[in-house]
C-alpha cells in the first residue's frame, strides 16, 4: 500500500539546497539594482552605457546558454553551484574595494557584471537540474514550487532590499553585502550530504550531439514551443525598458533609494501572493488556462511605467509592481513545473539550459536596443515600444490549445509523456 511521502520541510538536504538557492537568488536580484545604481550615481553612466551594462549582464545566456546544459549534465551539479557562488563572491568583492580606493571605473563594473552573469547561468541551470537527483520523484513538484517561489520572490525582494541598503550604507557597500549572500549560499551547499554520481566518461557523446538533443526536446514539443515564444518575446521587450528603469526613477522621477525600495517591495508582496495562488488556481480552472491567466496581467501592466510620468508616479508604480509580482511569480511557477514534469531526468540539464537560452538569450539584445533607443529618442518613447512588444508576447499562448487543457502532459517512468486526460501518449524524448 502506497503511503504519502513526508513534506520536504523534513528533508535536511533539500532544506540546505533551498537555503543556499534562496541566498544566491537574493544576491543576484540585489545586484540587478545595486550595480546599475552604482553606475548611475557614482560613475554618471549615460543611457547608452546603461544599455551596454544590461547587455553584458545577461550576455552569458546568449553565449554559453546552450553548452552549459550539456557540460552540467556531465558533472556533479552541487560542485558547479558551489564554484559559481565562490566565483561571484570574489568578483563582486572587487567593486567596493575599488570604490574605496578611488579607482573604480565603468570598465571594471562592466567586466564584473559580465563574468557574474555567466556564472549565474551555470548556477541557475544546475539548481533546476539537481533537484530530481536529491528528492523522490513524488516530491519534485513540491521542491520545484519552493525553489521557483524563492527565485521569483528574490527577484522582487532583492531590489527592494537593495534600495534600503543603499540608503543606509551606499551602493558600493550594498554590493559587498550582495557578495556575502553568495558566500552564505556556498556554505549551505557545502553542507549537503547527498552526492550525485556524474555519468561515466565512456557514456558521453560529442558535446554538439548532447546540446542538439536538449534543444530538440524544447523546440519540438508543441506546447513548450508556445511557452518559450511567450516568455522569450516578453523578456526581450521587458529588457528594453528594464535597463533604463533605475535611470528613469532616479533622474526623471527623482525618487530616493528608499522610495524605489518600497516600490520594489510591492512587487515582492505580489510575488508572495502569486506563489500562494498558483496551485489553487490550477486546481480550479486547469493548468493550461492558469498559464494564460497569469501571463496576461504582466503584459497589460507594462504600460504603467511610461504612464507614471503623467499619473501620480508612486501610487501608479506601487500598483504596477504588485500586479507584476503576482503575474510573474505565478506564471513562472506554472511553466517551470510543467517543463520539469515533462522532461526525462537525463535531459534536465540540457532542457533547462536550452529553455534559458531561448527565453533569456534575447535579454542582452533587448538591453542593447533599449540603450540605443533611449539615447536616440528618450526614455518614455522607449518604454512605450517595450510595452507594445510585451503585449505581443501573449499571442503564442492565446492562439493555442492551452485554453482547454486541464492537465498538462507529464513524463512517466516508461519514457512516455501522457496528455493528462487518458488519451494517447506522446514520446517525451521527442515531444511531437
Amino acid at each position: 500500500m502506497d503511503t504519502a511521502r513526508p513534506s520536504l520541510w523534513h528533508h535536511a538536504d533539500f532544506m540546505r539546497l533551498w537555503a543556499g538557492d534562496t541566498a544566491s537568488q537574493l544576491g543576484a536580484a540585489l545586484g540587478t539594482f545595486a550595480i546599475p545604481y552604482l553606475a548611475v550615481t557614482a560613475l554618471k553612466a549615460s543611457e547608452f552605457q546603461m544599455g551596454l551594462l544590461g547587455t553584458l549582464t545577461t550576455l552569458g545566456f546568449l553565449i554559453i546558454g546552450l553548452p552549459s546544459g550539456a557540460l552540467i549534465d556531465r558533472r556533479d551539479k552541487r560542485s558547479v553551484m558551489i564554484t559559481a557562488d565562490f566565483g561571484r563572491f570574489l568578483l563582486l568583492a572587487t567593486l567596493p574595494v575599488a570604490w574605496w580606493l578611488g579607482v573604480l571605473t565603468f570598465a571594471q563594473v562592466a567586466i564584473v557584471a559580465t563574468l557574474v552573469g555567466m556564472l549565474q547561468v551555470f548556477f541557475d541551470v544546475s539548481y533546476q537540474s539537481y533537484l530530481p537527483s536529491l528528492v523522490h520523484r513524488d516530491q519534485v513538484v513540491e521542491g520545484n514550487s519552493k525553489l521557483q517561489a524563492s527565485q521569483s520572490v528574490s527577484q522582487a525582494v532583492g531590489p527592494a532590499f537593495g534600495g534600503f541598503l543603499i540608503k543606509i550604507a551606499g551602493a558600493a557597500w550594498s554590493i559587498a553585502i550582495n557578495a556575502i549572500g553568495y558566500l552564505i549560499s556556498a556554505v549551505c551547499l557545502l553542507k549537503i550530504n547527498h552526492r550525485e554520481t556524474p555519468p561515466a566518461r565512456t557514456d558521453r557523446r560529442p558535446l554538439v550531439s548532447e546540446i542538439r538533443e536538449g534543444l530538440a526536446f524544447v523546440v519540438r514539443h508543441p506546447l513548450l514551443r508556445r511557452l518559450i515564444a511567450c516568455t522569450g518575446i516578453s523578456n526581450l521587450f521587458n529588457s528594453v525598458s528594464n535597463v533604463l528603469m533605475v535611470l528613469y526613477m532616479v533622474q526623471m522621477l527623482h525618487l530616493s533609494p528608499v522610495t524605489i525600495g518600497v516600490i520594489e517591495a510591492a512587487m515582492a508582496v505580489g510575488g508572495l501572493c502569486g506563489a500562494l495562488i498558483t496551485t489553487r488556481l490550477a486546481d480550479r480552472i486547469g493548468e493550461g488556462p492558469t498559464i494564460i491567466v497569469t501571463a496576461t496581467p504582466f503584459a497589460v501592466i507594462a504600460f504603467a511605467w511610461p504612464l507614471s510620468s503623467v499619473l501620480p508616479a508612486v501610487p501608479t508604480l506601487l500598483v504596477a509592481s504588485f500586479v507584476a509580482g503576482v503575474s510573474v511569480v505565478a506564471y513562472n511557477i506554472a511553466t517551470v513545473i510543467f517543463r520539469q514534469r515533462l522532461c526525462p531526468p537525463k535531459l534536465l540539464g540540457r532542457m533547462n539550459a536550452s529553455a534559458r537560452f531561448l527565453v533569456w538569450g534575447g535579454m542582452p539584445i533587448g538591453s542593447f536596443i533599449g540603450g540605443v533607443l533611449g539615447h536616440q529618442f528618450g526614455v518614455l518613447p522607449t518604454f512605450y515600444v517595450a510595452a507594445v512588444g510585451v503585449s505581443l508576447s501573449l499571442l503564442p499562448i492565446y492562439l493555442s490549445p492551452l485554453w482547454r487543457i486541464r492537465k498538462l502532459p507529464a513524463y512517466d517512468e516508461d519514457g512516455e509523456g501522457t496528455d493528462g486526460s487518458g488519451g494517447s501518449a506522446e514520446r517525451a524524448s521527442v515531444g511531437d
